[in-house]
């Protein structure tokens, strides 16, 4: 044999040589060398013989005579080895043969098919991506998010690419879906652009801007790093080309296809492809009409000797019979629609069959059976081609002359005039005619010169008779001239070419004598015409005549090769057509002739017996006749080549002979191999090419659908079983057509079903069923991300159709819930086991050593741990707060696993969407083992397993089906007695901070207090904002940390705030419900109960804040000083801010969305408004009796007291001889800078300008009563001059330094300013005519020039 790379060239050599060396034997021959005169056949003798008995060992029962076993060496010497290997070449050289053989069968319905089209309405299969594709697309996504590529992207983009990368390129169920060859670059294209539409969708809203227009953006973006650097154009024009493959494909694409399927050589699909003549649609016709008359002699003969196949009815072996018999009728009505010529006349005939095809159809009268010399009609084209004429003498050179030529009953045509000395033209003439002999008559003319001359002057004239077989050359004819006429030695030379029309497949002149026809021994043209695919006629012509003068129609005829007669003279090489009770003898004159007759009319009768030459027979019978004889035809020379290689007994074989059912078997097996190794993502389906040859091989092989239905879906059962990706709609059809056929509903009428198809249905149906539920068990698994798309959704349409007793009444609903409630209680196991072996969570002892990973699942599935020492040990080599890190991650990938079934398969559950609820309930089940487990190795009162709580419930509550189920009450029941701890412990802890803060309280402002504290880092804001509190704690009592404040309150320090331990008390308390109300607590009464609980805690905590200030308030005005050296301390400031937060803190800490809003907050506030008013009462007190102790002062200037006298005496003695200074102005000026001040501190330190207005409205008011009660004590005394000046400068600073600070006119300008002002206006009058020195520049008047001095 060659090698599969030889080249044709090679094969050329091998096969022409003509040395005495017998040509390679197969691996068979070679095992067993056979007798000297055996072909490969086997024991046949030539042709047919050897055929048939090769056919008949192809059979799955056994072989023939063919390749016989090889002899065994002596059991001495062989082994067992030896025997094996043995064994072995035998079996792959029988499966070689098998091949060859049904590589013969798939060539002819290539070559021919009349039943079958290639499919152009299937879906366009994409490109798969192949583990090597999937590796470059990873690492493109890499060197994208490694900024190593020139794509300008944002960085929402770039979150959207890493997502994708880590969650769907890095899975391994991905890398499982590309092993099996499901996956394409449309469903890693669709994963993406389904990805991202829910971020687009959440982005806000940019003008002139759409959403669409981003995501087309980014999914040209996704391309761009899905290519790489591959050039656009060139992808495009090979996906193009593939594309065009996958929809339609030629002959010499599908041979091809099939030598690789099939594993045949290039060269012997050569020998097979010339010795079958698959290029000569007569001879694949002939071919097929012999098919079918042995499938119909085949079902006579089953019939006959009733060999039915076992049926489950006995009523159904007459139906099967009249089952064979209607598929080769309809067979043959294909046929008979095929034309039989390409243009031309369209003639049809009826349906006419063979005298034995009558039990079939009903011929009708038997006259209608007979053809009339008028259906039988023939075109002819013809062209003539006119050259030159030769021997024209006698004429002067430049006399015209021109040529005339017709066919006889045709029109005229003339060619162009030339010079007698060059006649030559090349003029082509173009004709129709229905003449098998035709008359072409060409003429010579000259121009008359004659005046009275009517006619050109004819010169001479040639007739020829062409046929199909004359020479399409030009050549010399000589021209009848007349007598007269000088040139007698005229030549022309011309090409005549006739055109042989379809309907003709041969012609020439015979002899022939026959009983009802052409009863005398004559030569004859005779041509054969296929008036229909089962009508052909032998036509005898004459010149000139369009209808036969006789016909024989061939119908019942059998043509073979016969000796000379004896008496019938004329003719070298004879054959006969035999029918009963008629024979028709011809002879042709040559041998070559006789081998092209006879094998048109073999084609054309249709039987089952192949004429073989005499000389092939000498030729067989010879020793060294291996040299092709030189009169035979080429194919006939092809027949030898195939038969010198051992291809005669494939192409001689009778197709009629074979189990083509397990030759069906095992080409739609390796098809179907073919099939899913090639470059696109099938999923089981056949190419169109591959779909249009397996149907004709089923229509004209007569291969049961049923059965091929039955063997293709246990291919691909067992493709699926072995982790291949086909497509359940597919299985879908074929199961559909199979079960419609088992319980006898089927749609092309075939009712027979065999006892093997219904026990194969029931086996592959179990299959099925099994195989589905496997499926829906590993849903994640086997339809990763949803894709392909649309396939879980058929899986579980199919499992419907599966679990149905038959094709009419429909299964129930509950049963099909059963089945599919049962297979996600099983995927729910099986999606936690993989999901905690991907976290590492489960793993031997071994493992656990070597990497510090606590296996939670072990808790529920005994895997690794041997014993409960393995156990304990393994238990001591991870902390608790591992166990819970580990946990939450767990958690993490369970809400993401939950997730991903609800973007990916929830659509496909659609109709069973409670199921999947279940399913996500034991799912979720198996976690809340491991949780549980975890939580219980905590130690108490610790609260880092808040986070895990928050993790899952705010997955839990946005889930409309998971929200307070099974799951999510075990939770709520696990963490609320936490929770209720928790607030517990913090509300005795804010107490005691409050207690013992207030105790050790300094007063000083928070920004002063904090400044030079460490900054303690809270945790993340998805984790509680509640700093950890301590386990080990004497008496039981948690403590708060030290208060510092984080990062995120720097914004409150930019202002003096209220005390440390009032601002600890605010932030915990807000942190606290915070944290409470950020843990979305889902169900509603114990929410409120928390809420309600915290805002009546943060009250009583306010309310009791509020008091200890006001007490500390009181205390600290009782330690400062009385006197004008009072200045307002930065605590007493700092208590009121501590007001200003309580209120301002109040009505976020204390308000309920309910109705407890106004019982909480409205008591708190009506608390902070009393305190207030009590703080702003005890500092007006206080700064009153600084007045009062002014105004004592000044009392001792009262008239008539001793004091008054003596001062006035020394002072106006003294003034005689020294600078006295003015009495009572440096008490003044104390009191005023003791207001000022104080009027500046309050502004500047207190933050709530209400209650300085307030402050400073009390303040002037008691000012000025206490002013006023004074005088009123004086109404009957004149004031000092020194009082007199010291409350003038005092009044009127305090009205002027009030007023500046927005006291409003109205409580200014009160009655008691008034009357005091009358009062000191008087006063000041009297003073300044009594006193002549009079009150120095002090007066009630107001003076810009006393306000400079003043300032």
């Amino acid at each position: 044999m060659l090698d599969p790379s030889s080249s044709e060239e090679e094969s050329e050599e091998l096969v022409e040589e003509e040395s005495g060396k017998e040509p390679l034997a197969p691996a068979a021959a070679r095992l067993s060398p056979s007798r000297p005169g055996e072909g490969p056949g086997g024991g046949g003798g030539g042709g047919g013989g050897g055929g048939a008995s090769g056919g008949g060992g192809l059979q799955p029962g056994g072989r023939g005579g063919g390749a016989a076993r090889p002899a065994s060496p002596s059991p001495s010497v062989a082994s067992e080895k030896e025997k094996d290997e043995l064994e072995r070449l035998q079996r792959e050289e029988e499966e070689r043969k098998r091949k060859l053989q049904l590589y013969v069968f798939v060539m002819r319905c290539i070559a021919y098919p009349f039943n079958a089209k290639q499919p152009t309405d299937m879906a366009r299969r994409q490109q798969k991506i192949s583990k090597q594709q999937l590796q470059t697309i990873k690492d493109r996504f890499q060197a994208f998010l490694n900024g190593e590529t020139q794509i300008v992207a944002d960085e929402a983009f770039i979150n959207a690419v890493q997502s994708y990368y880590e969650v769907f390129l890095k899975s391994d169920r991905v890398a499982r879906m590309v092993q099996s060859g499901g996956c394409s670059a449309n469903d890693s294209r669709e994963v993406f652009k389904k990805h991202i539409e829910k971020r687009v969708r959440s982005l806000p809203e940019i003008d002139g801007l759409s959403k669409e227009t981003v995501l087309s953006s980014w999914m040209a973006k996704f391309d761009a790093i899905y290519r790489g650097e591959e050039d656009p154009r060139k992808q495009q024009a090979r996906m193009t080309a593939s594309a065009a493959s996958e929809l339609i494909l030629s002959k010499e694409q599908l041979y091809e296809m099939f030598q690789n399927i099939l594993g045949i050589k290039k060269f012997e699909h050569q020998l097979l492809y010339n010795a079958c003549q698959l290029d000569n649609p007569d001879e694949q016709a002939a071919q097929i009409r012999r098919e079918l008359d042995g499938r119909l002699q085949m079902a006579e003969q089953i019939a006959k000797e009733r060999k039915f196949p076992k049926f489950v009815s006995k009523e159904m072996e007459n139906m099967y019979i009249e089952e064979l018999k209607s598929s080769v009728n309809l067979l043959m009505a294909n046929l008979e629609s095929m034309p039989v010529s390409k243009g031309g006349s369209e003639f049809k005939l009826q349906k006419l069959k063979r005298s034995h095809n009558t039990s079939i159809i009903d011929m009708g009268e038997e006259n209608e059976n007979q053809l009339s010399k008028s259906d039988v009609v023939l075109s002819f084209s013809l062209e003539v081609v006119i050259m030159e004429v030769q021997g024209l003498k006698s004429l002067a050179p430049n006399r015209i002359v021109y040529c005339t030529m017709e066919v006889e009953g045709g029109e005229k045509l003339q060619t162009d005039q030339a010079e007698a000395s060059k006649p030559t033209w090349g003029t082509q003439g173009d004709f129709t005619t229905t003449h098998a002999l035709p008359a072409v008559k060409v003429k010579l003319f000259t121009e008359s010169t004659g005046v009275l001359a009517l006619e050109d002057k004819e010169l001479g004239r040639v007739v020829l008779h062409p046929t199909p077989n004359s020479p399409k050359q030009s050549e010399w004819h000589k021209m009848t001239v007349s007598k007269n006429c000088p040139d007698q030695d005229l030549k022309i030379k011309l090409a005549v070419r006739m055109d042989k029309p379809q309907n003709m497949k041969h012609s020439g002149y015979l002899w022939a004598i026959g009983k009802n026809v052409w009863k005398r021994w004559k030569k004859r043209f005779f041509v054969l015409v296929q008036v229909s695919q089962y009508t052909f006629a032998m036509c005898s012509y004459r010149e000139k005549k369009a209808e036969p003068q006789e016909l024989l129609q061939l119908d019942g005829y059998t043509v073979d090769y016969t000796d000379p007669q004896p008496g019938l003279e004329g003719g070298r090489a004879f054959f006969n057509a035999v029918k009963e009770g008629d024979t028709v003898i011809f002879a042709s004159d040559d041998e070559q002739d006789r081998i092209l007759w006879v094998q048109a009319m073999y084609r054309a009768t249709g039987q089952s017996h192949k004429p073989v030459p005499p000389t092939q027979v000498q030729k067989l019978n010879a020793k060294g006749g291996n040299v092709p004889q030189l009169d035979a035809p080429i194919s006939q020379f092809y027949a030898d080549r195939a038969q010198k290689h051992g291809m005669d007994e494939f192409i001689s074989s009778n197709p009629c002979n074979f189990d083509h059912a397990s030759l069906f078997e095992m080409v739609q097996r390796l098809t179907l191999d073919h099939r899913l190794n090639d470059s696109y993502s099938c999923l089981g389906w056949f190419s169109p090419g591959q779909v249009f040859v397996l149907d004709e091989y089923c229509a004209r092989n007569g291969v049961r659908g049923c059965h091929r239905h039955l063997c293709y879906l246990r291919d691909l059962l067992e493709r699926a079983e072995n982790g291949a990706m086909i497509d359940p709609t597919l299985l879908h059809y074929s199961f559909a057509f199979c079960a419609s056929h088992v319980h006898g509903n089927r749609p092309d009428g075939i009712g027979t079903v065999t006892v093997d198809e219904k026990e194969r249905f029931e086996e592959i149906k179990e299959r099925l069923r099994l195989l589905l539920e496997n499926q829906i068990t590993h849903f994640r698994y086997c339809f990763p991300f949803g894709r392909p798309e649309g396939a879980l959704k058929a899986t579980l349409s199919l499992l419907e159709r599966v679990l149905m007793k038959d094709i009419v009444t429909p299964v129930p609903q509950e049963e099909v819930k059963t089945v599919i409630r049962k297979c996600l209680e099983q995927a729910a196991l099986v999606n936690y086991t993989r999901l905690s072996e991907y976290a590492k969570i489960e793993g031997k002892k071994r493992e656990m050593y070597e990497h510090p990973v606590f296996c939670l699942a072990s808790q529920v599935m005994d895997l690794t741990i041997q014993n409960q020492k393995d156990a304990e040990n393994v238990g001591r080599l991870v902390t608790p707060a591992k166990k819970l890190e580990d946990t939450i991650r767990l958690a993490e990938l369970v809400i993401e696993v939950l997730q991903q079934n609800e973007e990916h398969h929830a659509e496909a559950f659609a109709w069973w969407s409670d199921l999947m609820v279940e399913h996500a309930e034991t799912f979720l089940s198996l976690f809340a083992v491991d949780m549980d487990a975890a939580l219980e190795v905590q130690p108490p009162d610790t609260w880092d397993s808040f986070p895990l709580f928050q993790l899952l419930n705010d997955s839990l509550r946005s889930d409309y089906n998971l929200c307070n189920g099974k799951f999510h009450k075990h939770l709520q029941d696990l963490f609320a007695p936490l929770v209720v701890r928790y607030v517990d412990l913090m509300e005795s802890s804010i107490a005691q901070s409050i207690h013992r803060g207030f105790e050790r309280e300094s007063w000083e402002p928070v920004k002063s207090l904090t400044s030079n504290l460490p900054n303690v880092n809270l945790p993340n804001v998805n984790l509680p904002k509640v700093p950890n509190l301590p386990v080990n704690i004497p008496l039981g009592i948690p403590q708060m940390p030290s208060f510092s404040a984080p990062s995120w309150m720097a914004a409150i320090y930019d202002s003096d705030n209220g005390s440390g331990t009032s601002e600890d008390l605010f932030w915990k308390l807000d942190a606290l419900q915070t944290f409470i109300r950020d843990l979305h607590w889902p169900e509603e009464e114990f929410g409120k109960h928390l809420e309600q609980r915290l805002k009546l805690m943060a009250s009583d905590m306010i309310e009791s804040c509020v008091k200890r200030t006001r007490i500390a308030f009181e205390v600290k005005l009782q330690k400062t000083s009385r006197s004008t050296d009072f200045r307002v301390p930065q605590s007493i400031c700092t208590m009121f801010n501590v007001m200003v937060d309580a209120k301002a803190q109040s009505t976020k800490l204390c308000s309920m969305e309910m109705g407890q809003e106004h019982q909480y907050h409205s008591k708190i506030d009506e608390l902070i408004e009393e305190t207030v008013k009590e703080m702003i009462t005890l500092l007006v007190a206080k700064f009153v009796t600084i007045l009062e102790g002014v105004l004592a002062k000044l009392s001792r200037y009262d008239e008539g007291t001793l004091f008054s006298s003596f001062l006035s005496f020394t002072v106006k003695a003294a003034s005689k001889y020294v600078d006295v200074p003015k009495p009572g102005m440096d008490v003044a000026d104390a009191y005023v800078t003791f207001v000022r001040h104080s009027q500046d501190v309050l502004r500047d330190k207190v933050n709530e300008e209400m209650y300085i207005e307030r402050l400073f409205d009390q303040w002037y008011t008691s000012s000025m009563n206490v002013v006023c009660t004074w005088l009123t004590d004086r109404m009957d005394l004149q004031l000092h001059i020194y009082q007199l000046k010291t409350l003038i400068r005092i009044v009127k600073k305090t009205y002027r330094d009030f007023r500046l600070q927005g006291v409003l006119d109205s409580t200014l300008n009160s009655k008691t300013y008034e009357t005091i002002r009358n009062r000191l206006t008087v006063e000041e009058a009297t003073a300044s005519v009594s006193e002549g020195g009079g009150l120095q520049g002090i007066t009630m008047k107001d003076s810009d020039e006393e306000d400079e001095e003043d300032d």
